[in-house]
C-alpha cells in the first residue's frame, strides 16, 4: 500500500535537494508534486487543497534548523501535517461503564465486515477481554454460518437464532445474553447492502435504538479511495457512527481512503485490516501512518507484533546461542517459522525504516528462497542441524541433503556456507560490531548478499540509525531489551 504515493512524493522532495534553503519561489514545485501525489492517491480534493495550503503556510514560516537541510524540512511538515489530517493520534474503542460494552458493526457489503468482525473479536480477546458474536445478518446466504466458522476459529462464541429471527430481535437477546453470562463485550455483525438503501438504514437504525451501542464501527474497502470518505460521512449523517475500521490496505490501494476518512466524515479510523488472515487487523496510528507513507518506516508495529509472537525466555537462550556462535539449524528454522507467524515477509520488510525499493518480483523469489531453505533444513538429520560442521565437511551429507529436498547440491553447498558466514557475523556483533545482517539464501537484487537496510542506495534525508550513533559507536547494554537482537 502507499508504494505510488511514496514515490510521488520521494520526487517532491529531489526538487529541494541541493538548495540552502526554503523559499517561496523553490517549493513551488515541490507542493505540484505533492498535489500530484495526493490526487493519484485518490484523496479528496477538497482534503487535497487544505493539505497543500497547510504545508506551505508551515514551509514558508519555517525557521532553517543548522545542519538540516531544506529537503528533510519539508519532509518534516510534509510529516506532521498528513498526522494531522489523519487525525493526530490513536482513538480507542470506548468502555461501557456497566458491562457489556456493546459494538455495532455496520457497512456495505463486499467490504469484509462479518470477517472484521471476527478479527475485532480476535483483538480484544488478545487484550484479555472476553467477547460474544452477535450475527443478524438473515439476509446473505451463509452469512451466519460464515461468523459461525470464524467464531469456532479464534475460540469466541457466536449467538444466533437463524434465519427467520427479526434481526432487531437477535440482537436484543444477544446483548442480553452477554449480560446474563458476564461477557464484557459484545460485537454485533448487521446486514450489508450492495449500495445504501433505507430499508438497510432504518433496519439499522432500530438495531441502534434498541441496544443502545457504545461504539458503531462503520468497515469500508481502503479500494475505494475517497468514496470510503463519503460513505463514512452519509452513514455518520443518518445512522451516527463512532469511527471506522479500513478493510483491504495490504491490497493495491492507493491511500485515499486513510488520508480522507478524518477530514470529510470527522469520524477517526480505528483499525486497519492489513491481510486475509483472522488476526491481520491493526489499531490505527496516524504518525505510524505517515512514517510508512514516506518511507520511514514502521518500527514500533513490528516490535508489536514480535512480542505478540516471541517467547522471550526462548528469545534470551535464543541471543545466547547468537551470540556464542552456536546458533544452528534448529534454530534458523524456528526463526523463520516465526517470522512467518509475523506476517508476510514483504509486509514485515516495509514496516524497517530506509528499506529500498523491493518489486513484486523481488519479494516472491525471496518467499521462493525462504522455501527452498525449509525444505532443505527439513531433509537434515537431527545431528546435521545442530552441527553444520559437518555438512561443511562432507559432499557426500549434502549431495544426500540435495536428492532429499529436491534441489541442486550447489544449491545446499550455499546455503551451509552462507549459514557459516552468518554464524561468524552474528559473533562479531555481539563483540560490539554491528555487520549488516544477512539470512542464508536471502540475498536479492540490489541488497547485497544479505539483507542490509539500504543495500546500494544512500540512506534516506534524516536517517540516524537504530541507535542514532551512525554504526561506530558501540551499543549500550539494555537488559530490558534482551531478545530483540534475533530480528
Amino acid at each position: 500500500m502507499f508504494d505510488a504515493l511514496a514515490d510521488r512524493l520521494e520526487s517532491a522532495w529531489k526538487k529541494l535537494r541541493g538548495q540552502d534553503r526554503i523559499s517561496e519561489s523553490n517549493i513551488q514545485e515541490a507542493l505540484q508534486e505533492v498535489r500530484r501525489a495526493l490526487l493519484e492517491a485518490d484523496v479528496n480534493l477538497q482534503v487535497v487543497k487544505d493539505f497543500v495550503a497547510q504545508v506551505k503556510t508551515k514551509a514558508q514560516g519555517a525557521e532553517v534548523i543548522a545542519g538540516v537541510r531544506p529537503d528533510q524540512q519539508f519532509i518534516k511538515i510534509v510529516h506532521d501535517e498528513l498526522v494531522t489530517v489523519m487525525g493526530e493520534s490513536n482513538v480507542p474503542l470506548a468502555e461501557a461503564k456497566t458491562k457489556p460494552t456493546v459494538i455495532l458493526m455496520a457497512g456495505l457489503q463486499g467490504t469484509g465486515k462479518t470477517t472484521a468482525t471476527a478479527k475485532l473479536a480476535l483483538h480484544l480477546r488478545k487484550e484479555n477481554r472476553s467477547a460474544l458474536l452477535v450475527a443478524t445478518d438473515v439476509y446473505r446466504p451463509a452469512a451466519i454460518d460464515q461468523l459461525v466458522t470464524l467464531g469456532q476459529q479464534i475460540e469466541v462464541p457466536v449467538f444466533e437464532l437463524g434465519k427467520d429471527a427479526d434481526p432487531v430481535e437477535i440482537a436484543r437477546q444477544g446483548v442480553e445474553k452477554a449480560k446474563a453470562e458476564g461477557f464484557d463485550t459484545v460485537i454485533i455483525d448487521t446486514a450489508g447492502r450492495l449500495q445504501i438503501d433505507q430499508d438497510m438504514m432504518a433496519e439499522l437504525a432500530r438495531i441502534k435504538q434498541t441496544v443502545q451501542p457504545d461504539e458503531t464501527l462503520l468497515v469500508v474497502d481502503a479500494m475505494t479511495g475517497q468514496e470510503a470518505a463519503t460513505l463514512t460521512r452519509t452513514f455518520h449523517e443518518q445512522i451516527g457512527v463512532t469511527g471506522a475500521i479500513l478493510t483491504k490496505m495490504d491490497g493495491d490501494t492507493r491511500g485515499g481512503a486513510a488520508l480522507s476518512v478524518r477530514q470529510v466524515s470527522g469520524q477517526p479510523i480505528k483499525f486497519i485490516g492489513v491481510g486475509e488472515k483472522v488476526d491481520a487487523l491493526q489499531p490505527f496510528y496516524p504518525d505510524r501512518m505517515a512514517s510508512r507513507i514516506l518511507g520511514m518506516g514502521d518500527v514500533l508495529t513490528l516490535v508489536e507484533k514480535a512480542q505478540e509472537a516471541i517467547d522471550f525466555t526462548d528469545a534470551e537462550k535464543m541471543q545466547e546461542k547468537i551470540l556464542s556462535a552456536k546458533f544452528d539449524f534448529t534454530d534458523f528454522l524456528k526463526q523463520m517459522r516465526l517470522m512467518k507467524n509475523m506476517g508476510s515477509f514483504g509486509g514485515l520488510l516495509k514496516m524497517l525504516p530506509g528499506m529500498p525499493k523491493i518489486s513484486d518480483q523481488q519479494l516472491r523469489e525471496a518467499e521462493v528462497k525462504l522455501k527452498q531453505t525449509e525444505a532443505m533444513i527439513n531433509s537434515m538429520t537431527p545431528q546435521e542441524r545442530r552441527e553444520p560442521e559437518l555438512l561443511a565437511s562432507s559432499p557426500s551429507r549434502r549431495k544426500r541433503i540435495a536428492q532429499g529436498s529436491g534441489y541442486r547440491e550447489t544449491e545446499v553447498s550455499k546455503l551451509v556456507a552462507d549459514f557459516q558466514k552468518m554464524r561468524s557475523l552474528m559473533q562479531q556483533m555481539g563483540q560490539g560490531g554491528i555487520p549488516g545482517m544477512g539470512m542464508p539464501g536471502m540475498g536479492m537484487p540490489g541488497m547485497g548478499g544479505g539483507m542490509s537496510p539500504f543495500g546500494n542506495r544512500q540512506p534516506p534525508p534524516g536517517w540516524r540509525g537504530h541507535g542514532g550513533g551512525g554504526g561506530k559507536k558501540k551499543p549500550k547494554k539494555d537488559k530490558k531489551k534482551k531478545g530483540f537482537g534475533q530480528l
